[in-house]
């Protein structure tokens, strides 16, 4: 009877029921953590990530089976809740002060989620998604890990894991995916380029842009009103002066809840049997394609405008129009100063960095409108 239990026992270990699916899973989130940890790869987006990922894929932990822990957390990202709340953290965040400074910024922006497009393209063309999948996918070039997953959860649920551990990823290797491409499209000239301080911003100035930018994008695109109103109403608690305790508690509390709930149910969702397969490969390709060609498009339009304004703008800012804030923003910071040391580009950076937050929700809402119920 207590031999019958021990092998019983034995049988029901994780170890007798691991397969070849689970062990690639589970080494890939020991390298994640590894980034994280020892390399310092956006480690508050990575650790929660591997781990979810470690966890879900252990064989017999139930944590992802339906019921488990990790499958609640999950039903708060397919509901589209986790995602607004992560942007309202964002905007209390955030200064928009450098983009009302220098509205120029926007166009790097604008042209960063030129990179999105390329890939729907791409998606349909040549790897034969159709158009709702293909948004999905191509919003992985917008660099914004919550945008994606609320543009997957209406346009292609089915493809939320490969999307949202994809986006969360690229998120987390910016400082490895951007430097190679901004050295490649600039010259040394380019790059030691010294840019004129920009001019204060009221705080009037500032109360005003959250409201006027709601109004705008709202009645243009109605369905970027979730992401782009969470985001600006976080920032009007940030800029408003009269609601501190609110501005405090989506910048602090809410938004390190919601990223943990977030991020280690985005890693469980990538579950072997389900996420090794040959979808989820063309999504990791398309994606890191379409961040790059992100990157690289805002880097062209900046070195546009430098030839137009005379000289005067470092073309490594445009590489910041992607969304993933303040990441992007400290890459274009880091690479100038690689050229030119003393030269800080930081709050030049984060015009077109927040302009490209603005611009991935605005553009997550165009292919909303355009596919869903498609």
């Amino acid at each position: 009877m207590i031999l019958h239990t021990l092998v019983e026992f034995i049988g029901n270990t994780g170890f007798l029921n691991m397969d070849i699916r689970s062990a690639i899973m589970i080494i890939v989130a020991l390298i994640f953590l590894v980034l994280a940890i020892r390399y310092g790869f956006e480690p508050l987006l990575l650790v929660p990530i591997s781990f979810g990922m470690l966890l879900s894929n252990l064989p017999l932990s139930g944590m992802f089976d339906e019921g488990g822990l990790f499958y609640w957390f999950y039903q708060l990202n397919k509901m589209g809740i986790l995602p607004p709340l992560i942007f309202m953290g964002i905007g209390a965040m955030t200064d928009f002060g450098p983009l009302i400074a220098n509205p120029r910024s926007l166009l790097m922006g604008a042209a960063a989620q030129f990179g999105i497009f390329t890939s729907f393209i791409g998606a349909i063309m040549i790897a034969g998604f159709n158009a709702q999948e293909a948004g999905s996918i191509g919003i992985i070039g917008g660099a914004d890990g919550p945008t994606a997953i609320y543009t997957t959860t209406q346009l292609a649920p089915h493809l939320l894991g490969a999307v949202a551990v994809a986006a969360y990823s690229y998120m987390a290797l910016v400082p490895v995916i951007q430097p190679p491409i901004m050295k490649l499209l600039t010259t040394k000239k380019e790059r030691e380029i010294k840019m004129e301080q920009l001019r204060p911003v009221s705080q009037r100035e500032k109360i005003i842009f959250p409201i006027m930018v709601t109004i705008l994008v709202v009645l243009i695109v109605p369905d970027a009103a979730p992401l782009v109103g969470m985001l600006m109403l976080g920032n009007l608690f940030k800029e408003s002066g009269v609601t501190a305790r609110l501005s405090d508690t989506a910048a602090n509390a809410l938004i390190n809840i919601v990223t943990i709930l977030l991020g280690v149910s985005v890693g469980a969702s990538a579950v072997g049997p389900s996420f090794l397969v040959l979808d989820t490969i063309q999504i990791l390709i398309l994606g890191v394609l379409a961040f790059m060609v992100g990157t690289a498009a805002g880097v062209i339009i900046a070195k546009i405008m430098n030839v137009l304004s005379g000289g005067t703008i470092n073309p490594l800012i445009g590489s910041a129009g992607v969304s993933a804030v303040p990441m992007a923003a400290r890459v274009s910071q880091k690479v100038g100063q690689e050229s030119r040391p003393g030269n800080y580009l930081l709050m030049h950076a984060m015009g077109p960095n927040v302009a490209g937050v603005i611009g991935s929700a605005v553009a997550a809402g165009m292919l909303l409108s355009m596919f869903s119920g498609y």
